[in-house]
């Protein structure tokens, strides 16, 4: 049977066409603009006929996917805080979703939840220039928190174990360093510590850059400029392009979930307060950052572990410039550590947020807690503190090896002319 195909240059011509069961193509031309929220029937596509292809919706939620869709090479736009894309929950699966070359204002949010039970996710380039997910009350909770969701949420909300959601997520973007996204950037979650798993091959971004907009002083709020949550199963987390928060307590990369390999290839760096550059709470196999992390604001520490584990972690420069901000702090057992240039803090005590607490940390250089161990840390370029009275090293722990090239240094506070 040939697929019918129609092209549409309106908004209402799109409506139409998206009510007509016997299209199977819905082909844009042009900017189609004031359209109200459109569906996708099961196993229609979009696709734009030209880089000049969008809708703008009339500034309510966008377009809503059933199942078996495909959304291709078009801009699709409406206010920040709404949904440029959602799914439809009543239908019993999601079949095979697909987003590829797509450009949105607005968040785009795919749920596994009510009806939906099964299907696979596959995005080849989506870039939300703009959203705001901070109206989203629906929150994964735990370690005394709860996460804001992300321009790009794809969840499986399940509370059956036996419901899997798969995915490859491919060259994500979203924010720009002039506006960047609220809430989170990109989120991926599974239902909860026990329940639904979402289970992704390849989860790769390129530049991200996310502002949470959470008040100062609010403890039990975060986000993640890239958050694997719980149940959230990931081979391959590839960070191909910068990685930066703005906020009070937005991490730059947070892991709840279980991950194989996550490789950071371009910088990581968070501007708020207790703005963590990556900190880990589920299980990380292979860490590789193969760029700087960068901190700068109070209490924001640039790596931690204080759930789970981390088996091999290399880092390139550790940097942090406020006060309470450690450079690396662990609390539970994890395999090895490299570090290739140096750890370095500008900062003395005060407060960071850490489980949902706030508590007085010190900008110390290397900390193991009380019940850490490694099996071994290998600095190279040194260890070095500029704050008042502020130690490198906080070995409370147990390391089998601890190799140290380029010295530890207590160097106090710079010299200001």
């Amino acid at each position: 049977m040939e697929i019918q195909e129609r092209v549409v240059a309106t908004a209402a011509e799109l409506v139409a066409a998206s009510k007509d069961a016997d299209v199977q193509k819905i082909t844009v031309r042009g900017n189609l603009t004031g359209a109200p929220t459109v569906r996708l029937a099961p196993g229609q596509t979009l696709s734009g006929a030209d880089a000049q292809a969008a809708i703008v919706f009339a500034g309510g939620d966008g377009l809503q996917l059933s199942s078996d869709n495909l959304v291709r090479s078009i801009s699709l736009h409406t206010k920040p805080e709404k949904r440029a894309i959602f799914n439809d929950t009543s239908v019993s699966s999601l079949g095979r979703m697909q987003l590829a070359g797509v450009t949105t204002t607005g968040q785009v949010q795919i749920l596994a939840r009510d009806k939906v039970r099964s299907g696979h996710v596959e995005v080849d380039g989506l870039d939300v220039t703009a959203a705001d997910a901070r109206a989203q009350t629906d929150r994964p909770q735990g370690y005394g928190v709860h996460v804001l969701q992300g321009a790009f949420t794809l969840w499986n909300m399940q509370a059956d174990a036996g419901v899997t959601i798969s995915a490859r997520l491919v060259g994500l973007n979203a924010g720009r360093a002039v506006s960047p996204v609220r809430g989170s950037g990109i989120f991926v979650s599974g239902a909860g510590f026990e329940g639904g798993r979402l289970s992704v091959s390849l989860l790769e971004t390129g530049a991200i850059y996310s502002d949470g907009g959470i008040a100062p002083g609010t403890p039990d709020a975060i986000t993640g400029g890239v958050f694997t949550v719980f149940n959230a199963f990931v081979d391959v987390v590839r960070n191909r392009g910068p990685v930066t928060t703005y906020g009070v307590n937005d991490m730059v990369l947070d892991n709840w979930g279980s991950v194989d390999r996550w490789i950071a290839e371009d910088k990581i760096t968070s501007y708020g307060p207790s703005g963590i550059g990556f900190v880990n709470f589920g299980t990380v196999n292979e860490l590789e950052m193969q760029a700087p992390i960068e901190t700068f604001g109070q209490g924001a520490r640039a790596f931690n572990v204080y759930t789970g584990t981390v088996n091999r972690g290399i880092f390139d420069r550790i940097t942090t410039h406020a006060d309470g901000a450690v450079g690396i702090q662990i609390s539970q057992p994890i395999g090895t550590l490299e570090v290739r240039r140096g750890i370095e803090t500008f900062g003395g005590t005060g407060d960071s947020l850490v489980k949902g607490v706030v508590v007085s940390l010190s900008a110390i250089g290397l900390s193991l807690k009380p019940g850490s161990s490694a099996r071994a840390i290998d600095i190279r370029g040194g260890v070095t503190t500029h704050g008042k009275g502020i130690s490198p090293l906080e070995l409370e722990g147990s390391i089998g090896k601890l190799s140290i090239d380029g010295g530890v240094a207590a160097a106090g506070p710079l010299k200001t002319s």
